[in-house]
């Protein structure tokens, strides 16, 4: 079942930890990494095409990306999938993080397939996951960790799938 926006501030929050802004302190790379691989697996069963996927990203708070073909989607534009070595916490994106100002405005100029999101959305759900909207990573962060030193304005992407170095 999806989290309202006010469930998933107060995720963000729980998960945020000051003294460890690359990872948690009880990160397993190893279960983080059978997850991703059982997530790109179950993207290529569902769009019925292989996926490439980036894994393990350095001196990030990202643990990889899975992208869709963009020749598997109805709308022919590839859909990315980010996960954050916090936890649960994924986005999904069409094109790129930051290519549209989130999922909606992607569906409203064509380059996202409601019925895509969805199986996306599920795949997600049904392996663990927390999809968090990019119009909410995008907005502005409020937590305890210092993060002006790594965006001008940092937002809540910036804390769970950027670069913290």
């Amino acid at each position: 079942m999806a989290k309202s926006e006010i469930e998933l501030l107060a995720l963000l929050r729980e998960l945020d930890d000051p003294e460890r802004l690359e990872r948690p302190l009880h990160y397993d790379r190893v279960a983080t990494g059978l997850q991703f691989g059982g997530l790109v697996r179950r993207l290529e069963a569902d769009f019925g095409a292989p996926c490439e996927s980036e894994r393990d990203t350095q001196d990030s708070s990202e643990y990889g990306r899975v992208h869709v073909p963009a020749d598997a989607t109805v709308s022919g534009t590839r859909i990315v999938v980010c996960v954050s070595k916090f936890g649960p916490l994924a986005e999904v994106c069409a094109d790129n993080p930051g290519a549209f100002l989130g999922t909606d405005e992607a569906h409203q100029e064509g380059a996202l397939d409601l019925g895509d999101f969805a199986t996306v959305e599920r795949a997600l759900a049904d392996l663990g996951y927390v999809s968090v909207p990019e119009e909410l990573l995008e907005s502005d962060y409020d937590g305890p960790s210092r993060l002006e030193h790594f965006s001008a304005r940092p937002s809540w992407w910036t804390r769970f799938f950027g670069t913290v170095w």
